[in-house]
């Protein structure tokens, strides 16, 4: 890619390609450091839809392609902070290497994450096309895994709705008078007008998430609804979700989902949710995929979180074959029969029990589930009068009087397919592969890429870190790939004859 063929003007950097003291640098770096590979991947990727955000006017801009090699590098290596790439801009010499000499200040690597951030996908998918083109993968199958990363946000500064409503009272007072505010103001108030203006700015993402979150709560079954006062949401990130970590602390968060490939090491999609689960993620994770591959893929394992009767359907609507571990039924678990040992007869809908009767069909409702979403659950009953003659009725009711019940959902067709399948050889030996792929994958980023905390805070930064963790991770891949390829046709190639006259 010409960066002058954009027809954008750029400031040179400080050094040419060949200057002495580029050269100087080289010579102290090993031939397959990090810094040279990510300096042979960037040029791959094209940049001009990038390019024609900047200006032809005022002053002149540092290259974005330099900056965009210091910022893959450095993601590489575990530093996310804008704050950190301005420090090694001066004290790495790598970076000194792949940045020409340019030392951006810090606003501008700030301001240059926030301008990356709408085309990380646009650049992901342009990786992801080359590999497919070249043979890397078939991408048809894939293992999902979330792990959720803690927000850029203080644990201990949580407010309910009645604390947010008194902070943004006493904000709007503190405005209309600042020399009074200034005065008697609280200890969490900024000191000065400017400070009070984002603290402004602030409250009413507050006030915004808070309002989604009493509606998703009023709208969860009495047995899982919050009283109003115990919903909070985060002031330095409003957008993060509260939830536990995997330490157990309770914290703001957000939920990473990875995609990744079986026969590859390539990510294959990626996405970053406000939610402390995984359930509900696996319909829009197909469409994450289909969208950056440019194809779907064929074969999908997923941990216990995925099946669910909803993402269950989604997969099975999408023409995904999953393969998921179901979860232990209750009455197993406490030594009962449970509701896989009732055979469902589809001819007579309805299901007949281990000792051979059949069930009547008692009656339908709608329950809720994970939020505002409901499903249809079908409930059949065992005759009371053979319950209470049967001699399994211990194992498999308390309240043999009334009969036992066996509920069935609108989803129980792909779910009972499932466990079928996941009963199989095949799929257990198939299954055995996720802990190898997409585990890996999340265990190396929150070691070596130390993603255990996000640097920025909302979701379109916490997006941007991760897509460019992905981006470094896929464009390595293919560059590692495309170099073997060349290794490979140039040891194969014959030898040229040498003729003696």
């Amino acid at each position: 890619m010409d960066i002058l063929s954009a027809g954008t003007r750029f400031a040179p950097p400080p050094w040419s390609d060949d200057a002495p003291q580029r050269l100087d640098l080289q010579r102290r770096l090993d031939p397959d450091h990090l810094a040279h590979r990510i300096e042979q991947a960037v040029p791959a990727l094209d940049l001009s839809a990038f390019l024609r955000g900047y200006g032809r006017t005022g002053s002149l801009s540092h290259r974005p392609d330099l900056l965009l090699r210091a910022v893959l590098y450095e993601v590489q290596r575990g530093q996310h902070s804008p704050a950190q790439w301005h420090r090694d801009a001066r004290e790495s010499e790598p970076l000194r290497w792949l940045l020409r000499g340019c030392q951006p200040s810090r606003s501008v690597w700030y301001a240059f994450r926030d301008r990356i951030a709408p085309f990380v996908d646009d650049w992901n998918r342009q990786v992801l096309s080359q590999a497919v083109a070249q043979g890397l993968t078939p991408a048809r199958r894939a293992a999902l895994d979330g792990t959720l990363v803690a927000a850029n946000a203080s644990r201990h500064k949580l407010v309910n709705e009645t604390t947010l409503a008194q902070r943004t009272e006493q904000l709007a007072q503190a405005s209309a008078d600042d020399a009074g505010a200034a005065a008697a103001r609280p200890a969490w108030m900024a000191a000065t007008p400017r400070g009070r203006r984002q603290q402004q700015r602030r409250l009413q993402q507050a006030q915004q998430r808070m309002q989604a979150l009493q509606q998703r709560n009023g709208g969860k079954r009495a047995s899982k609804r919050k009283k109003p006062d115990q919903v909070r949401v985060s002031l330095s990130d409003p957008e993060a979700a509260l939830g536990r970590d995997k330490e157990k602390v309770y914290r703001p968060l957000y939920n990473v989902q990875l995609l990744d490939d079986l026969d590859s090491p390539l990510v294959l999609a990626y996405d970053v949710l406000a939610q402390p689960n995984d359930a509900g993620v696996l319909g829009a994770m197909l469409q994450r995929q289909a969208g950056l591959v440019g194809k779907r893929i064929e074969e999908l394992l997923a941990d216990t979180a995925s099946a669910g009767g909803a993402d269950v359907a989604a997969a099975a609507a999408a023409k995904v074959t999953l393969y998921a571990s179901l979860p232990q039924e209750a009455e197993a678990s406490q030594g009962k029969i449970p509701k896989s040992a009732f055979v469902w007869l589809p001819q007579e809908q309805t299901y007949q029990c281990p000792q051979g009767q059949r069930l009547q069909y008692d009656r339908s409702s709608r329950h809720k589930r994970s939020g505002t979403e409901t499903i249809a659950l079908h409930q059949y009953r065992c005759p009371a009068a053979y319950c209470m003659a049967c001699p399994q009725q211990q194992r498999c009711t308390s309240s043999p009087e009334k009969g036992r019940t066996i509920s069935r959902s609108e989803y129980e067709e792909p779910i009972e397919a499932l466990r079928q399948r996941m009963g199989t050889a095949q799929a257990k030996e198939l299954y055995r592969q996720r802990r190898q792929t997409v585990e890996l994958v999340n265990a190396d980023w929150k070691e070596h890429r130390k993603l255990r905390r996000f640097s920025g805070r909302g979701l379109r930064r916490v997006g941007c870190q991760v897509g460019l963790m992905v981006l470094v991770h896929n464009g390595l891949t293919v560059l590692a790939a495309r170099k073997k390829a060349a290794e490979t046709a140039e040891a194969q190639a014959p030898v040229p004859k040498i003729t003696v006259a």
